[in-house]
């Protein structure tokens, strides 16, 4: 179950679901492994920037992650990143132990230099141990830190272990055509690259040599779509499936309430018991909730998926069959 550089297809961004009273929802970590799985879904990735990790002492995410581990037919990716190497080990350990497939890791803040980024996961690699293998997160419009296809070159050639990147450059087309173009002069080994950002440039990554998304836009099952057709030729219906759902796409891209966009559809579609996040948190005003029940309503007319009861009759409602059972699935 150990990732490798053959990774592929959507390796979904799990949110960690919550009670009203702040504690962690076992009972909807097990329906959201299950719907993420019945989706499509080649992964699943926890304790991301979405998964609201840092609002998690050490053992919950110890525990969080396992759950999803164990609950898990595919593999499983833990976010372990850390300011220091002896939390990041700590975790590391923890969660390859219970069955963990890798971990991701992104660089602190205060990297500012090309040597300085390089030696930076130079010493996490060490840290975590060669046997582990590692994701390379690349989000600079949140961490600051900006790696340019050459240094990523040198990260994957001094790594062995580094088999994964997730890349979150905005823009950022311009990259993966540049990453894949090493590959074929032979300066850079093989690895897997899945694209973040909610998906928002999904459309074209694929079509520049992205292998799949690593995201977690509260319909995951389009993302597969735009993944699948796009592999199988399918150019135009891959768009038309992915313009669909764009102005969602979108509106769940906005800083500071992005999360609680997801958390609310995920919701209404019976997944999570409840959109609560864990403080600081934005909450989502009553104008904002009608204008995600508008852009739903939109989305149905092309993909019945999003056609969702209306939130004041389903709130007494049963939860979607496929959606309630809290499946017990053993590891392969």
């Amino acid at each position: 179950m150990r990732i490798d550089s053959s990774a592929h297809g959507v390796y979904v961004i799990a949110t960690t679901p919550f009670l009203v009273d702040g504690s962690i929802d076992v009972r909807s970590i097990d329906r959201m492994v299950d719907f993420y799985i019945e989706g499509g879904a080649t992964g699943i990735t926890v304790l991301g920037q979405m998964g609201e990790a840092p609002k998690l002492d050490e053992q919950e995410a110890v525990e969080v992650a396992s759950r999803v581990i164990s609950q898990s037919s595919v593999p499983v990716v833990v976010g372990v990143s850390s300011p220091g190497f002896a939390a990041m080990r700590s975790l590391s350990r923890a969660v390859m132990d219970a069955g963990a497939a890798g971990v991701m890791i992104a660089p602190p803040v205060q990297l500012r230099t090309d040597d300085q980024i390089v030696t930076y996961y130079r010493q996490a690699a060490e840290a975590i141990g060669p046997d582990v293998p590692f994701v390379i997160q690349d989000y600079p419009l949140t961490f600051t830190v900006v790696m340019t296809p050459g240094v990523i070159r040198r990260i994957v050639n001094e790594n062995s272990s580094c088999v994964m990147l997730k890349h979150e450059d905005w823009p950022g087309l311009e990259k993966i055509s540049t990453l894949r173009g090493f590959e074929r002069d032979g300066s850079m080994r093989h690895i897997s690259i899945l694209c973040g950002n909610g998906g928002l440039f999904l459309d074209f990554e694929v079509e520049r040599g992205a292998d799949g998304a690593m995201t977690g836009y509260c319909f995951p099952e389009m993302l597969v779509d735009v993944v699948r057709l796009n592999a199988a030729g399918q150019r135009d219906t891959a768009h038309d499936i992915f313009n669909a759902h764009l102005p969602l796409v979108r509106y769940e891209q906005q800083a500071g309430i992005g999360l609680a966009v997801r958390k609310y559809v995920l919701m209404r579609r019976g997944v999570l018991a409840s959109d609560t996040q864990r403080k600081p948190a934005a909450v989502l005003s009553s104008r904002a909730k009608d204008e995600i029940e508008y852009l739903l309503s939109c989305i149905a007319r092309v993909d019945k998926r999003a056609a969702l009861t209306p939130p004041s009759a389903s709130a007494d409602a049963e939860l979607p069959v496929s959606a309630s059972r809290a499946p017990q699935k053993t590891k392969s």
